[in-house]
């Protein structure tokens, strides 16, 4: 079950804390404890005839060793884990109290530390290092920004046939942040958008040529080659 809890004056609150505490303590006294029981439970209970030698309790108690040194490692390889996410996007994903998964999104602020516990706080609310799901790569979000607000202008504008000076700087936005794309990123824009932004950007030249021509028509004899100049340039596959 996910875990979050409110920061109090910058600490894990007080009830969530000791949880917390008493949770990661009460597991690993268990587990010492059900094995020194087991020990004793079968020094006492072996046959006196054929008492099961040193050696055996040696091995025994080695691999709980062990198995122990791994737990630990794994528990600081979360905490080291955790520290990483300070400052990044993260996805989260926790219960509620009645049971329903909850998924949250934001920057992980700082992490706050409780013994073996780490977690994550996200405006404001503290999420266990357990509940972490995702970390989003800030080149990605970055991209994947720049292609939904692409996505968003071409969708509000008219047939490319329709289009008129009044949308021109819609279009004008849209190759902006495609030519911002790095080549990392220009993967995350379906072709099939690239060819309509084209579309665009061919007929928006089309546009900005000829109110060029109507501002300063061309002397006679001048055939008016140097206002017909494309403007803006069309995407291409390359970066």
């Amino acid at each position: 079950m996910g875990l979050s809890a409110q920061i109090v004056e910058g600490q894990i609150s007080n009830q969530t804390a000791q949880t917390a505490n008493r949770d990661t303590k009460g597991s690993s006294a268990l587990d010492k404890d059900a094995f020194l029981q087991l020990l004793v439970a079968q020094m006492k209970y072996q046959d006196p005839l054929e008492p099961t030698s040193n050696t055996e309790y040696i091995s025994q108690y080695a691999t709980f060793s062990e198995l122990e040194q791994m737990q630990n490692m794994s528990g600081n390889l979360a905490l080291s884990r955790a520290s990483e996410t300070v400052g990044k996007e993260v996805v989260v994903e926790t219960r509620t109290e009645s049971g329903e998964t909850k998924t949250v999104q934001g920057y992980v602020e700082k992490v706050v530390y409780n013994g073996s516990k780490a977690f994550l706080s996200i405006d404001g609310s503290l999420y266990s290092i357990d509940d972490l799901k995702e970390v989003i790569d800030g080149e990605y979000l970055q991209g994947a920004n720049s292609v939904d607000r692409i996505k968003e202008i071409l969708e509000k504008l008219p047939k490319v046939e329709e289009l008129t000076m009044n949308e021109v700087g819609d279009v004008v936005e849209a190759y902006n942040l495609y030519a911002g794309l790095s080549e990392y990123q220009l993967t995350l824009l379906p072709k099939d958008t690239q060819k309509i932004l084209e579309q665009y950007i061919n007929k928006a030249n089309e546009l900005m040529a000829a109110a060029l021509v109507d501002e300063d028509p061309a002397e006679p004899g001048d055939s008016g080659n140097e206002n017909e100049s494309d403007p803006v340039p069309p995407p291409t596959d390359e970066v």
